[in-house]
Parts: structure tokens; C-alpha cells; sequence
């Protein structure tokens, strides 16, 4: 279990007396739960909650007033307790829209509990049950612990794509970097069989770069001169040759 994972559990068992559910199902958490769960401060949030009857009416408030909440019945949860529903949608906000106020732990609260809904979860930790036998799925702590560590997961390995992602990028630029200089400067670079071919107006096939290409890499090798190796949109990778072996080879008219 990580140290999210764990903190989040504390949270849910320092905040579940302060949960409620009625006699049909439908769960209330007060402010200070649901600050707690979405990772801000619960006197911000009280804050935020109170603009719902005035000009200045927060953006918060503007998403529960489009979800459907009066602004005088928002007025009513710092007494009463928040609606599941509520809840949720204040998850949802400081997970993803509240800019520099969004917490990653809200985002991860609202991850998990989107796949079986916040009432469940409210039913499940204050032991309500149904009157009836009912098919819906119920949340334990185990199981939105394990939720958070899958979105956790997730999050990982898309963070390792972009970093192959980027490590393949800077790869590419090196190589047009160095292409980029060759053409630049030439004098006393390093060239492609291919590319040294032409320089000199010469035409060479395939079979003979080859060849050619060999007898570069020997030279290279028994005077102690590394190969750099730089990727062609024709031949795949090849390799750079110092022009001084490249003169020796071409000069020597073997291939």
C-alpha cells in the first residue's frame, strides 16, 4: 500500500462519523469530511459555499446550481451536511477544474468512487443497509483503496510513455543536430558511404555502399576510431566515417 493509499484511509476512518445516511439510502457528509476528502481547506470551501445566494457566486457554486442544487438549500450545508451527489460534484471540481486549488488526492477520490458512485461508499462505511434485496454494488474501503492504486498505475505508465516518448525525441534531434553541422561545416567531418558519394558527384549502388561501407568500418577500427552511428530514412542506421578514411577507401577503387 503507498503513502497515498494510506493517507486516504486514515482520512476515510478519522471522517466517517461525520457521514450520514436516511432511511432511503441517500448519504450527507459535512464540510469538513468533504474538504478533508477532497484535500483543501474546509473554512475555503465553507467560504466558497457561502457566495450562493449573492453576485458573487463562486465557480463551485455556478457547477452545483447547474447540477441542479438551489442556491439557498447550499446555504443550508454547513448545518445540515452535503449531499452525496453534492460531494461528488465537489470532487470532481477540485480534482480537474479548480485550476491552481485542484489536489491530486481529490483527484484520486473521484476517480475511484465515479466506478460505483459516493452513495454507495456512504453506505457501505455507516453499515446502512436496504430493506429490500437490490442488485447495486456497494464500495468497501478495500475495494476504493484498490480503485486509487489502479488509477495510481495508470498514471505511472503514462508517465513512463512520455518519458520513452521524449527520450526518443532528443535521439532524433541529436542526429539532425549533428546532419545539420556536417552540412555546415564539412571540412574534415564525418560522411555516409552514401553521403560522401555524392558529395564527390559519384553514383553508387547499394551492393558497393556496402562493400565500401565494410572496409570503412575495418580502417576505423584498426586506427582505434569510433563509429558514430546516425539513422537514414533509406537505409536505416549507418555509419559516419572520418573523410580521410573515406578517401582512402574510394581512392583505392575496391570495394
Amino acid at each position: 500500500m503507498t503513502h497515498t493509499q494510506i493517507e486516504i484511509a486514515q482520512i476515510i476512518e478519522q471522517i466517517k462519523q461525520e457521514i450520514s445516511v436516511d432511511s432511503t439510502g441517500r448519504g450527507k457528509a459535512s464540510i469538513r469530511a468533504t474538504a478533508r476528502l477532497a484535500g483543501v481547506d474546509a473554512t475555503g470551501l465553507a467560504r466558497s459555499l457561502k457566495t450562493a445566494v449573492d453576485n458573487s457566486g463562486s465557480k463551485l457554486v455556478e457547477k452545483l446550481i447547474r447540477k441542479g442544487f438551489e442556491g439557498v438549500d447550499v446555504l443550508t450545508w454547513s448545518q445540515s451536511g452535503i449531499p452525496d451527489v453534492a460531494v461528488a460534484t465537489i470532487l470532481h471540481y477540485y480534482g480537474y477544474e479548480a485550476g491552481k486549488r485542484c489536489s491530486q488526492q481529490a483527484r484520486l477520490a473521484c476517480e475511484a468512487f465515479e466506478s460505483v458512485g459516493v452513495r454507495a461508499w456512504m453506505q457501505d462505511i455507516t453499515g446502512w443497509t436496504k430493506p429490500a434485496p437490490s442488485h447495486e454494488t456497494t464500495m468497501t474501503q478495500i475495494q476504493l483503496l484498490a480503485a486509487i492504486a489502479q488509477q495510481m498505475a495508470e498514471q505511472e505508465q503514462r508517465l513512463i510513455q512520455q518519458q520513452q516518448q521524449q527520450a526518443e525525441i532528443l535521439e532524433r534531434l541529436k542526429a539532425v543536430e549533428v546532419e545539420q553541422d556536417r552540412v555546415n561545416t564539412p571540412s574534415g567531418h564525418k560522411y555516409s558511404i552514401v553521403g560522401f558519394a555524392n558529395l564527390q558527384g559519384l553514383e553508387i549502388s547499394a551492393k558497393e555502399a556496402s562493400a565500401k561501407g565494410k572496409k570503412a568500418s575495418a580502417l576505423c577500427r584498426k586506427q582505434n576510431i569510433e563509429i558514430e552511428r546516425i539513422h537514414d530514412p533509406r537505409f536505416g542506421r549507418v555509419g559516419l566515417y572520418p573523410e580521410s578514411v573515406l578517401i582512402e577507401v574510394f581512392s583505392s577503387g575496391q570495394n
